[in-house]
């Protein structure tokens, strides 16, 4: 059975990683922050639930707006841009390997071609309702639930929730963005090696010059960006496994320890060897539950047009 966690905090700003025992693939994470801005690349499908604050945020494209009882859904891919965020803000992260994922969309039949289509609801909504158990079982007071059975099921009902989210979109749109698309799939699967940008658009099958345009105004930023994003997101969960930063470095195609520092510092706003001490269970804590200190002297905020900072959760 699993324990609660301790509140690790130091101003404004905590991070708090939690990877339930009983649900392997299932990370949740929950952030009490400021004013500050956030931004990331996701590597996993997510379902985040605010509890208090407002904010207005970019995705593939438009801006929508969070507010307590707001349910966002993320896919793996994803780029998230935080525009503006109001008062002290409180919400949970509960992101699904992909494998979980997979195996839903799979046996409710579900193409793996589909995509999210439905990005946000509101907790009243039916279709919220296993989301909002879910986070529920997992957060706020409720870390320890009454049997493993519940958490399993709560996890399978948000499971088949998330999949009845996905669908295709209308086939001349879906043609307008493959090229994007294509090179979206070759940027992941580049991670270690690297790519030119002249095989990434033989790839997407498009010119650089059209391909440099579209990728931007589709995903938010330039391709060399999101693979350093994609890799630093990728870093983070090498680190919450125990790897060294030395290691971390070569597994995600960085040249050494120094450019993982840089990148991962300027992203993050604390350095491999900081989140990697934040993460690691300590004695007598359970080794579910994963601690990370705030950063909030590391990390400044973009209110007064300073760098944005982001984990991709």
């Amino acid at each position: 059975m699993s324990t609660p966690l301790r509140a690790v905090s130091d101003g404004p700003l905590s991070i708090r990683v939690f990877l339930p025992p009983e649900l392997p693939g299932l990370r949740v994470v929950r952030y009490r922050t400021d004013e500050r801005l956030w931004r990331s690349v996701k590597e996993r499908f997510s379902v985040t639930m605010t509890y208090s604050g407002r904010s207005e945020w970019w995705c593939r494209g438009e801006v929508r707006v969070s507010t307590p009882g707001t349910l966002d859904l993320k896919q793996l891919g994803d780029v998230h841009r935080d525009l503006r965020r109001e008062g002290p803000s409180r919400f949970q992260v509960i992101s699904f390997d992909e494998a979980l994922v997979t195996e839903a969309r799979e046996a409710l039949g579900y193409p793996a071609s589909s995509h999210l289509r439905r990005v946000q609801l509101e907790r009243g909504q039916p279709t919220a309702a296993p989301f909002v158990r879910l986070h529920a079982l997992l957060g706020e007071g409720r870390v320890e639930p009454s049997n493993t059975l519940e958490l399993q099921t709560a996890l399978t009902e948000a499971l088949c929730a998330l999949a009845s989210c996905f669908g295709d979109s209308d086939e001349p749109e879906r043609r307008s963005r493959l090229p994007v698309r294509r090179a979206l799939e070759a940027l992941h699967e580049a991670l270690e090696q690297g790519i030119s940008l002249d095989a990434l658009a033989r790839q997407a099958e498009l010119d650089k010059f059209h391909l440099c345009r579209a990728f931007r105004e589709e995903v938010g930023m330039p391709p060399y960006a999101y693979l350093t994003h994609l890799r630093i997101a990728r870093a983070m969960g090498l680190l919450t496994q125990g790897l060294t930063p030395s290691e971390v470095a070569l597994r995600v195609g960085l040249y050494d320890q120094s450019q993982l520092n840089r990148h991962f510092k300027r992203i993050i706003g604390l350095t491999p060897g900081q989140f990697a001490r934040a993460v690691q269970p300590r004695s007598g804590d359970d080794p579910g539950a994963l601690h990370a200190s705030s950063c909030s002297r590391h990390t400044s905020s973009s209110r007064s047009g300073g760098p944005v900072r982001g984990w991709s959760a």
